[in-house]
């Protein structure tokens, strides 16, 4: 029997998402504003976060599951929270419109949630006590998930890097420059193992496997970002370096990904090295 997946607000990664599953035989509905955007395996729904009535495309049957991966528009504080919380709160009131209760619902959220930044590790039961504005709205919107009367996961993404995604690929070639000491350890995950792990979940859950309420999805390895750094420096022949003042990340934390594993996803890229080794190898065959 074919299972039915509704993805809200569906960008880079949800669309990854959609056609991973499509191609195990789901029937998978894509909602966003420019529907043109969507691959030919996405049910198009066009639709507008911000309206609260429902879209005319939206679908009338059953649906299995929603996965809720919007985009901000605007970022500042008014732009995040139309998205993450005011758009969350249409997209449900559509689903009880229409007589639909997932199985579950999936909210991508975010690691920035956490404020930890002297290295320490963290998982899915540490404090998540954000101080910036982006942070703290997330968690408005995983409450409002978790708080909604469907059965409900967060899922918090670390810096999601792929295709498109080249902005430490592009400070590099200028010469970026990131202090070694202390190390500012980043955390990351390519944007197919984003798309896989939420993959995973939904799977898990249909197969009857007990989700829990928050997971967090990063790779197997967390690195200092000097370290980082000089490797894509090594990799990309680049010898000179910024003029700028050496540059600190704000926040330095470790995630971990022992949650998501005892699922039995493994992550496709587990470090940085696979993840941008297979970036710059399609920067140099020409398909990126």
């Amino acid at each position: 029997m074919s299972r039915s997946l509704m993805i809200v607000g569906c960008g880079d990664v949800g669309s990854r998402l959609g056609v991973q599953l499509a191609e195990k035989g789901w029937s998978v509905h894509g909602l966003r504003r420019n529907v043109a955007a969507l691959p030919s395996a996405i049910q198009p729904v066009a639709g507008d976060l911000a309206d609260p009535a429902c879209p005319a495309d939206w679908p009338r049957g059953e649906l299995d599951y929603v996965v809720f991966t919007a985009a901000a528009n605007q970022h500042d504080e008014a732009g995040y929270r139309a998205a993450y919380v005011d758009g969350l709160r249409n997209a449900l009131g559509w689903l009880r419109q229409c007589g639909q209760r997932p199985k579950r619902l999936l909210f991508v959220s975010s690691s920035g949630v956490y404020a930890q930044q002297d290295g320490e590790w963290v998982d899915e039961t540490s404090a998540a006590d954000a101080e910036h504005f982006t942070g703290r709205v997330m968690l408005d919107g995983e409450q409002l998930a978790l708080g909604s009367d469907i059965p409900a996961s967060v899922v918090r993404l670390t810096g999601i890097y792929g295709p498109g995604r080249e902005w430490l690929l592009n400070q590099v070639r200028q010469g970026y420059r990131v202090a070694s000491e202390p190390p500012v350890y980043a955390n990351r995950i390519h944007a197919d193992d984003a798309a896989g792990l939420l993959a995973a979940l939904v799977e898990a859950d249909a197969r009857g496997v007990a989700l829990q309420d928050c997971y967090l999805g990063v790779d197997d390895e967390p690195a200092a970002l000097a370290e980082v750094v000089g490797w894509l420096r090594e990799r990309l022949g680049v010898t000179q370096w910024s003029e700028q003042q050496e540059m600190r990340r704000t926040g330095s934390k470790r995630c971990s990904n022992a949650r998501a594993r005892a699922l039995g996803w493994v992550p496709r890229y587990p470090s940085y090295r696979e993840g941008y080794a297979a970036m710059l190898d399609e920067v140099s065959t020409g398909s990126m």
